[in-house]
């Protein structure tokens, strides 16, 4: 017997799981941390049943796929997968293509922490949870319906079941989960909850109220209503529209006339809360009197979330690493923006974290964790593989594609706040940029990175060899090409030794579609010409 199987919890997810598959159906294990989803999915990968050759073929397309991805594959997923068990990670590529495979029942297992149990549908006949704890905390009513909703999805499967497996040290928590009630519905309009501030400020900037009248109205239609004393409940509106007035979003005429002004229109064109709206406003307007041209810093810092809790916390040590690598330029936007490296070197020295007592420490914390985020970002932008980010700020690789994809999200906002607050030239500067995010690449691979598949370092690897214009591509073949991409992988991988003729075959597939992206494109820029010509 494994040793580790001498542990009655993890024998019995074990066992469930493998009985799971066996029966031809698939199964979820929760998991409380993602070092136990990859010990877990191993323990159940080895005592999973030999499996036949198609279904053997087909799994060795999914590492395939993985290999093909930003963030390369996992070495655990590499030893996991070929026996019918994945886990599940934080970057979206591999998320996707691990779901399209358990739902395709090409793998049987999934492990995952309880992230997966909301915003994901994966179905399943048999659910399992290994202990009552997921993190630091016990498992909430809310969140074991969540987990215990995967099994038996009408649709999907006929029956489900789930199981808690835990310690006997744990029964008098798991006993009291039991019994306990869900929490009630309520409204996100809650006082303690601050969505008023928005949801008022969005009702205005469309023009939904323009009165005080048509915004009790609109108030009377709300779960709020429904769950607030009513005096109570209008004095708050009251001083939420004075909140919003002092903050410079509203206006109001002598006839009592609501007016959004261009700093609302900007913030919920933007998606974000009043708040955030004031800060962003202010960085940017701080920006436009002094933008640092000499460098790419000030455009990564403007492009980095302001809110990134999740994404990492600040490491003070790498922190002071990287700051004492900056150019003048971007000791220049260092001081702009307000970061102080005598601070910074504090900090690392005493391992503390940043104070956050009161509104102008939170708003300071907010500028150190944006500027450090964006040393992260500067390096995806520099075609830095992703793994290699993830050593070098000692993080999760799934961290760090999900800040890529979250900046690309809060660039297309900034860029839309510029425009409305009529600023073009600061609005032209982002979108150059913005294209170089999207990319994740230099300057001149922009041309290249607008072909499907080849972006950041499959681009550089294209350049490198002499193909680099969208011409060029357009007029390879595609049996040339899939040496770069072989190139191109995290893993590099020798044509001549390479044994894996599915692979090649899979990589000529996509060589085929760049070239027809690529035709297309080209022949899309000379119709351009040719009208602009007439």
């Amino acid at each position: 017997m494994h040793k580790e199987l001498r542990n009655p919890v993890k024998n019995a997810v074990v066992a469930l799981a493998v009985e799971t598959a066996c029966e031809g159906y698939g199964a979820l294990i929760f998991c409380g941390s993602r070092q136990a989803c990859q010990s877990t999915a191993l323990l159940v990968g080895q005592a999973m049943p030999d499996c036949d050759k198609i279904a053997l073929d087909k799994r060795q397309d999914i590492i395939d796929d993985l290999r093909s991805t930003l963030v390369g594959l996992d070495a655990v997923l590499e030893e996991t997968i070929p026996r019918g068990v994945g886990f599940h990670r934080l970057a979206s590529e591999e998320r996707e293509i691990l779901a399209r495979a358990y739902d395709n029942r090409i793998i049987s297992v999934i492990v995952a922490t309880c992230s997966l149990a909301a915003g994901i549908n994966l179905p399943a006949r048999r659910v399992i949870l290994q202990g009552v704890r997921m993190g630091f905390n016990t498992i909430g009513p809310a969140m074991l319906r969540q987990m215990r909703g995967r099994a038996g999805r009408k649709g999907k499967d006929e029956i489900g079941e789930s199981f808690l497996c835990c310690e006997s040290g744990e029964l008098d928590d798991v006993m009291q989960l039991l019994k306990a009630d869900l929490p009630r519905v309520e409204s996100s309009m809650k006082p303690d909850k601050r969505g008023i501030k928005r949801a008022l400020l969005e009702v205005l900037t469309v023009r939904l109220a323009t009165h005080r009248s048509s915004i009790e109205e609109y108030i009377r239609r709300t779960l709020l209503y429904h769950s607030m004393d009513r005096g109570e409940l209008s004095h708050w509106v009251e001083d939420t529209m004075q909140e919003l007035k002092s903050l410079g979003h509203v206006q109001v005429d002598a006839t009592g006339l609501y007016e959004a002004t261009p700093l609302a229109r900007a913030t919920v064109g933007s998606c974000m809360t009043p708040e955030d709206g004031i800060f962003v406003h202010d960085e940017l307007q701080k920006a436009l009197r002094a933008f640092v041209m000499d460098g790419e810093m000030h455009v990564f810092y403007m492009f980095t979330p302001i809110n990134i809790w999740g994404i990492g916390e600040i490491n003070w040590r790498i922190f002071r690493n990287e700051i004492e690598r900056l150019d003048e330029s971007g000791m220049r936007v260092l001081e702009f923006v307000g970061i102080s490296p005598a601070f910074v070197n504090r900090m690392a020295n005493s391992g503390k974290q940043l104070p956050e007592d009161d509104e102008e420490q939170r708003r300071t914390a907010r500028v150190y964790r944006r500027f450090y985020a964006a040393f992260q970002l500067r390096d995806i932008c520099h075609e830095v593989l992703i793994p290699n980010v993830a050593r070098k700020f000692e993080i999760a690789r799934g961290l760090v594609q999900t800040l890529a994809q979250t900046c690309e999200g809060f660039a297309s906002g900034m860029i839309q706040f510029c425009e409305i607050m009529g600023w073009g030239m600061l609005k032209s500067v982002l979108e150059h940029m913005s294209d170089r995010l999207k990319a994740g690449a230099r300057a001149d691979l922009l041309d290249l990175a607008r072909i499907p598949f080849v972006k950041s370092r499959t681009a550089r690897v294209f350049w490198e060899n002499g193909v680099q214009s969208l011409r060029a591509v357009a007029e390879a073949e595609a049996k040339d090409l899939v040496p770069l991409l072989l190139l191109a992988q995290p893993k590099r991988y020798n044509i001549e030794k390479a044994e894996d003729e599915r692979y090649q075959q899979k990589l000529l597939l996509k060589s085929e579609i760049i070239l027809e992206a690529a035709n297309r494109l080209w022949s899309q820029e000379q119709q351009m010409v040719i009208e602009g010509d007439m």
